[in-house]
């Protein structure tokens, strides 16, 4: 029996979790729920469009909704709304309003006997996943996060809205000095200035004062102001050619120890350094993202039909229940 999947936005990410839908043999695709008008969104795959209204009559057609809509004003208020009729997924990633978010979909999952996940993707999502088995294997260690080489959607856009502005692109760019510390076991103290580079592509107006832009990027504040930012001035010929896709990536990595016990006869245990690292280099994030997104509904799905309700995040889910693959299958080929 197939897992009837339903999306809701039909965005970058959409598109990355019709694509996944899609390459999973045990899912099946229900349609593409939009607040635009249905008939002028052309949806890749062929599936039906519907308008997000018709969701209310659909909740017998749809085993899990994935949800992808934004961080900022969208998922806060859709998740836990439609959490109250379907088992959902979400990309959450504001970090610091996570528990707040967690609360409110619980809330309304465990009355509705649904369940509903939270922050997936890759961070959060697999790197966190990453973080807590290496703080968990080697306590008292120190954990990095490094984004990129990538696209950032949402600087990008904060480009965007420059006056005189008609195109950006903003990749992360770790710093070359500061990974080989962290991977040296070091544990080195660092800024955020001294962590990323940011490098921006721009497309401006004709005529524009291309000082003035490059000025209000390098000091726009929570964007750039706390980062050595470079800006390119290209045409849009060059943007297209070379800066149409939506790559992404990067590394959590731990360093702890292990040792420096006291013996039984007073004497002291070397220490020995340990270095974990956890990487990603994505072609595509949304695509990515996605793909992940649709693991996790799978286990959504399975943990229903079992009992469980209740908001959860990628820590309070066994890796088996992801794959599509059978217990004993998964202990013959991956133990």
């Amino acid at each position: 029996m197939s897992i009837k999947i339903g999306i809701l936005g039909y965005g970058n990410l959409g598109r990355g979790v019709e694509k996944a839908v899609i390459a999973n043999d045990d899912m099946e695709l229900v349609g593409v729920f939009t607040r635009r008008d249905p008939a002028s969104v052309k949806i890749d795959s062929g599936a039906k469009a519907y308008n997000v209204n018709d969701l209310s009559s659909m909740k017998d057609a749809i085993d899990v909704l994935v949800i992808c809509g934004g961080s900022a004003t969208d998922l806060p208020e859709m998740t836990p709304k439609y959490a109250a009729d379907f088992n959902v997924i979400d990309s959450f990633d504001t970090h610091a309003n996570i528990p707040v978010h967690f609360a409110n979909v619980d809330k309304a999952a465990k009355a509705a006997g649904k369940i509903g996940i939270i922050s997936c993707g890759w961070d959060p999502g697999m790197f966190s996943l990453n973080r807590l088995y290496a703080h968990s294997v080697l306590p008292g260690g120190k954990d990095y996060t490094f984004w990129g080489k990538g696209v950032s959607q949402g600087h990008s856009d904060a480009i965007r809205r420059i006056k005189g502005v008609l195109d950006a692109r903003q990749y992360t760019v770790p710093v070359p000095e500061a990974l080989d510390k962290v991977r040296n076991g070091e544990n080195p103290e660092l800024t955020t200035r001294e962590k990323h580079t940011r490098v921006c592509y721009v497309v401006a107006e004709e005529g524009a004062d291309k000082a003035r832009i490059e000025n209000e990027i390098v000091t726009m504040p929570n964007y750039f102001a706390d980062y050595n930012t470079t800006v390119y001035f290209i045409s849009m010929d060059e943007m297209k050619a070379e800066h149409s896709g939506l790559p992404h990536g990067g590394s959590v990595i731990y360093s702890g120890t292990t040792g420096g016990n006291t013996n039984a006869d007073g004497s002291t245990s070397k220490v020995n350094k340990h270095v974990i690292e956890y990487s990603l280099n994505l072609d595509s994030n949304p695509e990515f993202t996605g793909s992940v997104l649709v693991a996790y509904a799978r286990a959504a799905y399975r943990m229903n039909q079992a009992g469980d309700s209740g908001a959860k995040t990628v820590f309070d889910i066994a890796p088996a229940l992801l794959s599509p693959l059978s217990g004993d299958d998964i202990r013959a080929h991956m133990l």
